[in-house]
């Protein structure tokens, strides 16, 4: 079985889904055999690479309070919280991500096995420590951490590898029919969009798996 999964890595529905697709797998028969492909999509492109508090942008995107936009994170941490995620929502800083998902694609191309660990740990450094995962500086560590080269990872960053494959994985998110993330494909058979119940997660896997025995 194979789910392509587009995501953005400060989506906070990206974080709950992907866990949520995790502890389906747990309950899976024969899920010894599934490979997870991250593919890239960016819920603001246009984003600022010079970041600022989340609660802050989120305030003057809806005009409203600083403490309203905090109610309105209020939900989604609630919902995190009922799947084991400590958000720390007021700690969130916004940015461009168009380089962590290069990052993230070029690991995944070249150490496939460090892709799904160094994915949790950013999303629960962005969600849950409060930590930028934007630029080089911020992205540094989490390659440190993993045992990912520095000097290649420098390199890459520096460069322009992979831009094109992080605009052509949203175009095609579009194509199949996503508006947002997160969105998975089952076998390249059957979409779910959002952060579903594990249910839907149990009929998508079993529709493709009728699909593609």
């Amino acid at each position: 079985m194979r789910i392509d999964v587009w995501a953005d890595l400060v989506c906070p529905w990206c974080f709950i889904g992907k866990r949520r697709l995790l502890r389906a797998l747990e309950q899976f028969e024969n899920n010894d055999d599934v490979t997870i492909v991250h593919r890239a999509f960016q819920l603001d492109p246009s984003a600022s690479t010079r970041s600022e508090p989340a609660v802050d942008h989120l305030a003057a995107k809806y005009g409203v309070t600083r403490e309203q936009a905090l109610d309105m994170m209020s939900e989604v941490t609630e919902v995190a919280a009922a799947e084991g995620l400590d958000y720390r929502l007021d700690q969130t800083m916004t940015g461009n991500t168009r380089d962590v998902h290069r990052f993230v694609l070029w690991v995944q191309d070249t150490q496939p096995e460090l892709t799904q660990p160094l994915l949790a740990d950013l999303y629960s450094g962005y969600f849950e420590r409060g930590e930028r995962i934007f630029t080089i500086e911020d992205l540094l560590p989490f390659a440190a951490k993993h045992g990912i080269n520095d000097d290649a990872t420098t390199q890459l960053l520096e460069g322009r590898d992979y831009l094109d494959r992080v605009n052509a994985e949203q175009a095609t998110a579009r194509e199949l029919g996503a508006s947002g993330v997160p969105f998975f494909v089952f076998n390249e058979r059957v979409g779910l969009s959002g952060a579903q119940p594990i249910e839907a997660f149990h009929q998508a896997w079993e529709q493709a798996a009728v699909d593609h025995p």
